[in-house]
C-alpha cells in the first residue's frame, strides 16, 4: 500500500484514517488533553480506532468535560481519565502507580502537556515551572511507564514515545545545563525558558531512542502555530502580544506567520505515534507530519548535550532511567 505525503494542511483525522490499521487495538496515553487543545484533538481522532485512550489533566472536572467532548463525537470511544499534575514529581509518581496497575499494556505515550509561558516561578520541588512541566516530569513519567511500554513490544511492534516540542527549539542557545536543577531568577526570561524546555524535548527523544537500543522509538515534533487555550492565559497572552505573535486584542497575527487549525495542529502528533515509515528513524524530529531532522538546531542534536541533560534529569528525579 502506498502511503500519502502529508502537508501543512493535513488534519489529524486524515492521518488517523490513513493509519487506522496501525491504531486498532492500541492503548495510548496523552498528557494535556484540555478542551481547545491539540492533545484532546489527537485523543478524539485516535479514539475512533484505538482500544483505549487515556486522557490526563490536573483538574478532574475539566477532564470530565474532555471525555464528554470526545464521546459526543465518538460515542463508542474507550476513554479513561487520569488525574496528572506535571508540576509535582510526587503527583507524577502517584499517577504512574495508577497506570501501572491497569491490566492493559501501553503502546504509545504522548508527552503533549506544557506549562504556560509566564514569570519566573518554582514548583513544589524547587524547579522552574516550564522546565519541570515540559521536560522533567515527562522524563519521570516516561521512566516510570517504560516497563509498561516495553511489555507492549513484540517482534512486529516497537512502542513509541512522542514529545510535542516546537519550532522554538531552534531559537536561543539551547538548554542551559547549569540552571535545569538550579533555577536562577537572574538568568530567567519567559520566552527563553520556553525555548529551553522545547529543546529539552528534542534532546530527550534522541537520547531515549539511543539508550533503549530499539526497544522504544521516541520522536519529537513541531505541531505548528495554533491558537490554543494556553495562548489565552493572561501572562502568556501578554508575552505573545509583545512578541507580535498575537495582535493587540489577543487574536492570531496572520501577518506574522501561518496558523494551523486545531485539526491541522494535532496531525503531526498522530503521525509521530503511528506512521510506520518512522520505524527506521528513531529520535526523528517531525514537521508537518513528516520527518524533518534538518530543522533540529545543532545545539539540540549534540550527543554530548543529550547525555548531560539525561544525567542531570536522573539526578533531579533521584533514580536512574535504564532499560
Amino acid at each position: 500500500m502506498s502511503l500519502p505525503t502529508f502537508t501543512f494542511l493535513t488534519t489529524a483525522e486524515e492521518v488517523a484514517d490513513v493509519f487506522a490499521d496501525q491504531i486498532r487495538g492500541k492503548n495510548v496515553l496523552i498528557t494535556g488533553t484540555s478542551i481547545n487543545g491539540i492533545g484532546l484533538e489527537a485523543a478524539r481522532v485516535l479514539a475512533k480506532y484505538a482500544n483505549l485512550v487515556i486522557i490526563t489533566g490536573y483538574n478532574s472536572e475539566r477532564l470530565k468535560l474532555s471525555e464528554e467532548a470526545v464521546k459526543k463525537e465518538v460515542p463508542g470511544a474507550n476513554i479513561r481519565q487520569l488525574v496528572l499534575d506535571l508540576s509535582s514529581l510526587t503527583a507524577v509518581r502517584k499517577a504512574a502507580v495508577e497506570v501501572n496497575a491497569y491490566p492493559e499494556p501501553l503502546h504509545v505515550l504522548i508527552n503533549n502537556a506544557a506549562a504556560a509561558v509566564g514569570e519566573f516561578k518554582l514548583t513544589e520541588d524547587g524547579l522552574e515551572t516550564q522546565m519541570a512541566t515540559d521536560h522533567i516530569s515527562p522524563f519521570l513519567l516516561t521512566k516510570l511507564l517504560a516497563p509498561k511500554l516495553l511489555s507492549a513490544g513484540s517482534a512486529s511492534y516497537i512502542p513509541r514515545v512522542v514529545n510535542v516540542s516546537s519550532d522554538t527549539q531552534a531559537l536561543g542557545s539551547g538548554v542551559n545545563l547549569n540552571t535545569v536543577a538550579h533555577p536562577d531568577p537572574e538568568k530567567y526570561s519567559m520566552f527563553d525558558a520556553y525555548c529551553q524546555a522545547k529543546s529539552a524535548n528534542v534532546l530527550f527523544a534522541i537520547e531515549l531512542s539511543k539508550r533503549s537500543e530499539g526497544k522504544i522509538n521516541a520522536y519529537s515534533l513541531h505541531p505548528g502555530t495554533i491558537f490554543t487555550n494556553i495562548m489565552k492565559k493572561k501572562e502568556t497572552e501578554a508575552t505573545l502580544i509583545a512578541g507580535g505573535v498575537l495582535t493587540s486584542d489577543g487574536r492570531p497575527n496572520t501577518d506574522q506567520m501561518q496558523w494551523k487549525t486545531l485539526a491541522q495542529g494535532a496531525a503531526t502528533t498522530v503521525a509521530a505515534a503511528f506512521d510506520p515509515r518512522l520505524e527506521s528513524k528513531p529520535g526523528a524530529f517531525l514537521w508537518d507530519s513528516v520527518e524533518a531532522n534538518d530543522k533540529i538546531a545543532p545545539h539540540n542534536s549534540d550527543p554530548e548535550t543529550a547525555v548531560k541533560l539525561w544525567i542531570i534529569t536522573e539526578g533531579i528525579i533521584g533514580e536512574p532511567f535504564t532499560f
